[in-house]
């Protein structure tokens, strides 16, 4: 249950963020508030880490594995790039739909082939069924009547 509750959270913040990183690029440009969300989710994570204590040091970066896992502040980069692009494009609500939906097909195909050392997981019809539905509801949510 707290997994779920966690996940609601989750969506909900990045759809916050998604409008407030749109209203900084209007005000300012796509870097400048790229850069500052990035700088206040360092500062954030630093605060935190120092707050919570018991924490695995920095060095233990340079021992992990899998040295591509390392790319993920880049990736938070491009994240926050194409959200604040989706959302002036479309409206958060659309933006929203798609970028939930191609979360759900990538990470269903990760799992499905057992990519970045996540477990393989079996083909399932069923989920390829929920994934028809959810772009289903992307068409009717995209349907405007004349």
């Amino acid at each position: 249950m707290s997994g779920i509750l966690i996940a609601i959270i989750s969506g909900a913040l990045m759809s916050i963020q998604g409008v407030f990183n749109t209203g900084v690029t209007r005000q300012t440009s796509i870097w400048t508030a790229t850069s500052f969300v990035q700088l206040t989710a360092l500062l954030a994570s630093l605060v935190a880490w120092f707050v919570s204590g018991n924490q695995a040091p920095f060095g233990s970066l340079f021992k992990i594995d899998g040295k591509y896992m390392l790319l993920g502040g880049i990736i938070g980069a491009g994240i926050t790039y194409t959200v604040v692009q989706s959302v002036a494009a479309l409206g958060p609500a659309k933006s929203a739909m798609l970028v939930v939906t191609a979360q759900l097909l990538v990470s269903y195909l990760i799992q499905l082939f057992g990519l970045f050392g996540t477990e393989k997981a079996p083909f399932e019809w069923r989920k390829l069924l929920g994934l028809g539905l959810a772009i289903a509801g992307i068409l009717i949510f995209q349907y405007e009547k004349s």
